[in-house]
């Protein structure tokens, strides 16, 4: 590895997981020396092209429905130490805003979201694999609390969301890529230990 090459981490895992902890976490420790945080989120496709009763259809949690051709080239760019414009995705209106947040090429490069670690062009990126693995029940007790008291939704469509859409995805996506992995780390961010390995790793990375 160059000595000008910055670390790539990738932090997957399911929804409710705990992987924006970890990535606070290790974003913490770092803010001082240069890192920034890339959210898969951000990277929803433009649909733009569609009518909005369409883009009310999205599945939000398939790997179709995320840009990540323009992901992929945008951690090249930052790889290369050019900056970029990183999209912003508008929930109301289900499809991509008009403005881009300028960011600066760091040391350390974070992909946090879902599916990171679905697409092995992204993974060939990666420089440290990470997958927060939290149980069912935790997950879906944090992803409803977030989305009452958060989203302003209902318990119901919650649930009914959690069994049609997120299950399946999870159990048929972002579960099997768990095994691409370096460290699996169980709890998210509540896992000290796990969090200062990997933030002893980072560093000696860096030096």
């Amino acid at each position: 590895m160059s000595k000008n090459r910055p670390v790539v981490i990738g932090i997957a895992g399911g929804s409710g997981s705990g992987k924006t902890s970890v990535t606070n976490s290790i974003y913490e420790v770092f803010k001082e020396h240069s890192v920034v945080v890339i959210e898969q989120d951000y990277y929803y496709k433009d649909q733009s092209h569609l009518a909005f009763e369409e883009r009310l259809e999205t599945n939000y949690d398939h790997p179709l429905a995320f840009d990540t051709d323009l992901l992929i080239g945008h951690v090249n760019k930052l790889l290369g130490r050019e900056a970029i414009e990183k999209p912003i995705y508008n929930y109301a209106i289900h499809t991509r805003a008009d403005e881009t947040v300028h960011i600066e090429p760091k040391d350390v490069i974070i992909l946090e979201g879902i599916l990171v670690l679905e697409d092995q062009r992204l993974r060939e990126l990666m420089d440290i694999k990470l997958f927060v693995d939290t149980d069912a029940d935790l997950r879906i007790i944090r992803r409803l609390l977030r989305d009452i008291n958060e989203r302003g939704r209902t318990i119901d469509s919650v649930i009914e969301q959690y069994l049609t859409v997120v299950r399946p995805m999870h159990n048929q996506f972002i579960e099997p890529t768990k095994r691409y992995a370096d460290v699996i780390i169980p709890e998210g961010g509540q896992n000290e230990v796990a969090i200062d390995l990997m933030v002893t790793k980072i560093k000696t990375i860096l030096e």
